[in-house]
């Protein structure tokens, strides 16, 4: 299906139609969502593919796209159950940065794996410094909760120089010193 005329204007409308509404969404995205829902006609109205495309709109995908994306904006301001991310400046997300290049490199540039191993060290130590601002967490920790300061004094003789880390010009040195530079194509 993906390799028709008919899938890439589908694409190229919908991006368009998107466009015109100031909504932003990657064309893997529009893909995909056009592709259930042209097999889902076909499948419907138990007609071929080629047939359903007849029943296809763009402006009409755009706006139940651009409601979505909307939607989930204006619900994400809840923060139940939510740890929040560590604060700039926190020693536990230094180490995280500093970390990078050198799991890039172990991984030989998987950077699914290294974006995967920050997100949830990062979720962790934000758990773990605003502890008392997630809700999801109410009586799951023990009664002494966690020793956030004795943490953040052990990280910092761990990591001794933990500002660097937050230069953006010192972590990009870094990553270059692996032998992988991230690039927009």
């Amino acid at each position: 299906m993906r390799n028709t005329k008919a899938f890439k204007e589908a694409v190229a409308q919908t991006l368009a139609e998107l466009a015109r509404r100031g909504v932003t969404l990657t064309p893997a995205t529009v893909e995909d969502t056009i592709e259930r829902n042209v097999q889902a006609v076909a499948n419907q109205l138990r007609i071929q593919v080629r047939s359903a495309w007849r029943y296809f709109d763009a402006s009409a995908l755009a706006d139940s796209l651009a409601q979505s994306v909307r939607e989930f904006e204006d619900g994400t301001d809840e923060e139940v159950g939510q740890a929040p991310l560590p604060p700039q400046g926190n020693p536990e997300l230094a180490l995280i940065l500093a970390g990078v290049p050198d799991a890039l490199a172990q991984t030989g540039g998987d950077l699914y794996a290294v974006i995967i191993n920050v997100a949830v060290n990062a979720w962790m130590a934000g758990h773990i410094h605003g502890e008392d601002g997630c809700q999801g967490c109410d009586g799951s920790r023990g009664p002494s909760g966690h020793d956030w300061e004795a943490r953040m004094r052990t990280l910092t003789q761990m990591q001794p120089d933990i500002t660097k880390w937050f230069d953006r010009d010192v972590w990009t040195s870094a990553l270059n010193s692996t032998g992988f530079t991230v690039t927009r194509h």
